[in-house]
Formats: structure tokens, sequence, C-alpha cells
């Protein structure tokens, strides 16, 4: 492990508390190995309800606009979550410490997660920086990713202990949950064009299943969709074989309970969708859509990465709105392979937080 260092890491909060959820992560990540970790973010208020615990070792800070510097001392390192362009007046501050000397900093924009072949050939490259008032000084650009050449996932060293540990039935009578051996379904999506599809699928099975929705735009998505199932067709779901149960917000470590204890994870941008890997159970990424259509290519890249089964493969596409055909039917007995082995891949490397402290270390 590396001797202790202060980092700054700045993050702005953009719409779906996605990037502050990886921050955290990453925070509490580097606390835990000793470093002392300053979070910079413009909405420190989500924390309460996804990390309220805190983290020892970690300072949160409200990142305001400007910035009030005064006479604070720069950390070693200073991260930016997802190119969020950091306040001038700290970077003033760091270029002035950096002229200074004294000791060796490192500037690193920890980048979106992607499996396409272009990460593991960006990762670990400088940048300069052209610009006051960090003129003349360079960034380090780290790309999480899924193979040896890119910055690894995020995960804690005790991941795989909490969940041998986990005891389903206590979860689910915890959140008040009356499971009577129904397929549980976790869903953490957007607003997809195909969740009326998936809805209607559910209840015309003969097998019951159990929706546990997320709270926000899920829950939103849902009763809109079970109105407007409703007015078409009062009957659609007569037999009772889809229920819902609707969460709270949950913290970090509740969201890992509530995909441990379902048997199919729909799940949605980026650190959902690791810990979707790491829970081991079949589960459907919803991925953020962009306007140039470049999240068609990063799903691509995912699903090869996978090698993802035929069916999986066109849920997908169809989930995401880049198919126009029918919804196929849930198939989670077979997907339930390629997520076991997709975790097992990833369990046999070097998470992002080891990563990132070796390039630290040969850094400076």
């Amino acid at each position: 492990m590396s001797a202790g260092k202060l980092w700054d890491i700045f993050c702005k909060v953009i719409d779906n508390y996605g990037d502050l959820g990886v921050s955290w992560r990453l925070a509490s990540g580097l606390a835990v190995r000793g470093q002392r970790v300053r979070l910079w973010v413009d909405e420190p208020g989500a924390l309460q309800w996804m990390a309220p615990q805190g983290a020892t070792g970690v300072e949160v800070r409200h990142w305001t606009t400007p910035l009030a510097i005064g006479d604070l001392r720069v950390g070693e390192v200073l991260v930016e979550a997802f190119g969020c362009q950091i306040a001038p007046e700290f970077i003033a501050a760091y270029a002035d410490q950096s002229s200074l000397g004294g000791h060796k900093q490192v500037w690193i924009n920890v980048e979106y997660l992607s499996a396409q072949a272009w990460a593991g050939r960006c990762h670990g490259l400088p940048s300069p920086v052209m610009d006051a008032p960090g003129a003349d000084l360079k960034r380090h650009y780290f790309f999480p990713g899924f193979d040896a050449r890119t910055g690894g996932l995020l995960r804690e060293p005790d991941l795989c202990a909490r969940q041998a540990r986990f005891d389903r039935n206590a979860w689910l009578a915890r959140h008040g949950i009356d499971w009577r051996g129904e397929q549980l379904v976790c869903l953490f999506c957007y607003e997809p064009q195909a969740l009326g599809e998936l809805l209607r699928q559910l209840a015309a099975s003969a097998s019951p299943t159990r929706l546990l929705v997320t709270a926000g735009r899920a829950s939103a998505a849902v009763k809109s969709c079970i109105n407007e199932q409703s007015a078409m067709q009062p009957s659609w779901n007569k037999r009772n074989a889809l229920s819902f149960s609707y969460l709270p917000n949950l913290t970090q470590v509740e969201f890992d309970h509530l995909l441990w204890a379902c048997d199919v994870n729909f799940v949605r941008g980026e650190d959902s969708l690791v810990r979707a890997l790491w829970a081991g159970r079949a589960f459907i990424w919803h991925i953020y859509p962009q306007s140039d259509q470049a999240h068609r290519d990063k799903l691509e890249a995912w699903l090869d990465l996978i090698n993802a089964p035929a069916s999986l493969r066109e849920f997908h596409r169809v989930w995401n709105a880049l198919s126009p055909r029918p919804l196929p039917a849930l198939d989670p007995g077979a997907w339930q392979a390629t997520a076991a082995l997709a975790r097992a891949g990833q369990l046999a490397q070097d998470d992002l937080v080891t990563r990132l402290l070796g390039f630290v270390e040969k850094s400076n």
C-alpha cells in the first residue's frame, strides 16, 4: 500500500447521481486503504441518503461557485470525476503549489466506464493543459474498464465476504416484503419504451413475479404504465401474477442488498452496472442514451465482452430502444451462467483503487 496521501476529488451531480455514486465509492475505497480524501461535490445533500454513515478518512466539502480557497493546501492527488471541470480557483492554487515544489502532485481525470477497445489504448495517457490557470500542467486520463490495459472496476475488499453473509429472507422481511417464493425482479431504469410490454409479459406468465421498484424515475415510470394499461385493459393483471413493491431511496449498501436478493436485476447507468456484475445475478443494463447514438456501440462492446447469448443481446437491444422487434421473454435461467462467468472473470483482476494507487506511485 502506498503511503497515505491527501486526495482532492471533484464531482458534479449531473441528473441521476451516478457520478456521485462512483465518486463516493472511490473516495471511501481510498480511505479504507489509508488515504485521506476531500470530496468536493456541488450537491452534498444527496449523500445523506446515499451514504449516511459517512466514511472515516473522507471529508465532504460543498463545491460552491466561486470556490473560496483561502490558505487551503491542495492535496498531492487531484481527481476530476468525468471531466467535471474543476473550479478555476482550485486549479490556480494547485498550479501555484506545484510551481513551488516540495512534493510531486498528480492530476487525474477519472473517465466513464467503457468496454470499447479505445479505453485500453487511451488509459493512462497524459494530456497537457493549454489554458490558464493550469497552463503548462498536465493531467492523466484514467479509464475504468474490464481488462488489464484499463483501470479496472470499483470493488471493496470485503465485498465477497459481505455477500456470502447476506440473508435474503431477513432483508426482504425488514423491508416489509411478504415474499412467498415468487420470482423477484429489481427494476432500476429510466423510462424504457418497452416497460409496458415487460409488465404485460410478467402479468401473463404462469409463474408469479414480484417487481421491486426503486424510487424516483423507475417508480414514476411503472405507475404511469400501470395507469395506461388499466385504462386500456382493466383485466390485464387479473390473476395478480405480477405484484409490486415500491422501495424508498436506498443507501449504497442497501442497493447491493437489493441486487443480491433478486433473481433478475434491471439496472441503469454505470455504477449500478458494476454492482449488478458483482451481484452475479442475471441482469439487464439500461444504458444512458446519447443523442449521437454513441451508446449503441458502447452497449454492443459490453455484450461482446461478456459473450452474451443471442436472447440476452436482443433483450438489451429492445430494452434500450435499439431494435424495433418485440421484447423477448425473460430467460434468467439461460442468462445466469453468463453473469456468473463475467463476475468470476472480473474478480480475478485487480480492482480500480488498487490500480489507481499503483498509477499514482509510478507517476511520483
